[in-house]
């Protein structure tokens, strides 16, 4: 009958307590909660920061709104001023003109022929007068019809011609004159008007061009305030970010020491086991035998394996100091 050897290998006793005391408390620790991650909120900086973002956008739209009708309204008075200038030009270019017969004749006064007809007829009368008494003269000095007589008369009328003539041109010339002056301070006064006209013009071209810079500025000032406006938002943002910076460290701190505190009876039993893995080792062997009546050469070998397991243990022992 084959020889049956059952070899049981087991830990020193205290050892082996030890390591199934490890077991237990490792079995009987409960998992643990860990803690969840938790990402800080947007601070108040950064909240009031987006909303006077959301507040701000546009804000150059008044500015540019305003700054584009007064570049138009420029641009329209500009136009205004080209027409006035025109006109002035115009009106220029027609008073300087040189006087004419027309103009003067539009200024002769209208009641100069009356006058020198007046003037005529009370000539005619006094000559008639003088002519009366030439010849009352000559009847009472019996020359009337003589020759004498048709000299005086011939002298009469040459005279009266004359100061006909005279007073017709004197007369005719004081129109004239009176008519010429009055058309040159009209063309005086036109020149001054058109001059006006077109300072005028100037004038409300300086303002186009004023109000149209106006409106350009405004667009500026608009997109400088919305510059402005978004550097400020944009620096209490980071100040909020800044916050938010040192709240999400101070929270994955906690979170860092929630997980070691729940860990710590983990890492404990792993540091006890790596010590009894590092601890030198001390087995003991138990071993039944069941077998049948040996033969001699058999019970020589079993009497041979005995001796080598003593001296086996023995050297084991001598190692470790001791079986404990």
């Amino acid at each position: 009958m084959a020889e049956v050897t059952e070899q049981i290998v087991r830990e020193a006793p205290d050892i082996e307590a030890y390591k199934l005391g490890l077991m237990k408390s490792a079995q009987a620790l409960q998992a643990p909660t860990l803690p969840d991650y938790q990402i800080a909120g947007l601070t108040p900086q950064q909240t009031q920061a987006i909303t006077q973002g959301q507040q701000g956008i546009g804000a150059y739209q008044p500015f540019l709104t305003a700054g584009g009708q007064n570049v138009t309204q420029g641009a329209s008075t500009l136009g205004e001023a080209t027409g006035v200038l025109r006109n002035a030009a115009t009106q220029t270019g027609q008073v300087s003109q040189p006087i004419g017969q027309t103009q003067i004749q539009n200024y002769m006064n209208p009641y100069t022929n009356l006058v020198i007809g007046q003037q005529l007829q009370e000539m005619g009368r006094q000559a008639q007068m003088q002519q009366q008494g030439l010849n009352a003269q000559a009847v009472r000095a019996g020359a009337f019809g003589g020759s004498r007589q048709g000299i005086a008369q011939q002298e009469l009328n040459r005279n009266l011609m004359q100061l006909q003539n005279q007073a017709i041109a004197q007369a005719m010339q004081q129109n004239y004159g009176q008519a010429l002056s009055t058309a040159q301070q009209q063309q005086q006064m036109g020149l001054a008007a058109a001059g006006q006209l077109g300072n005028l013009g100037q004038g409300i071209g300086s303002l186009g061009t004023q109000m149209g810079n106006m409106g350009v500025q405004q667009a500026a000032l608009g997109q400088q305030a919305q510059t402005l406006g978004q550097n400020d938002i944009n620096f209490l943002y980071n100040l909020g970010a800044q916050q938010q910076k040192q709240q999400q460290a101070v929270l994955d701190a906690q979170r860092a020491t929630a997980m070691q505190n729940a860990m710590q009876p983990y890492q404990q039993i792993a540091f006890q086991s790596d010590i009894y893995k590092g601890a030198p080792s001390t087995q003991m062997a138990i071993t039944q035998q069941q077998a049948a009546t040996p033969s001699p050469f058999q019970q020589i070998a079993g009497v041979g394996t005995g001796i080598l397991g003593l001296a086996g243990a023995a050297n084991s022992l001598n190692k470790t100091g001791g079986l404990f």
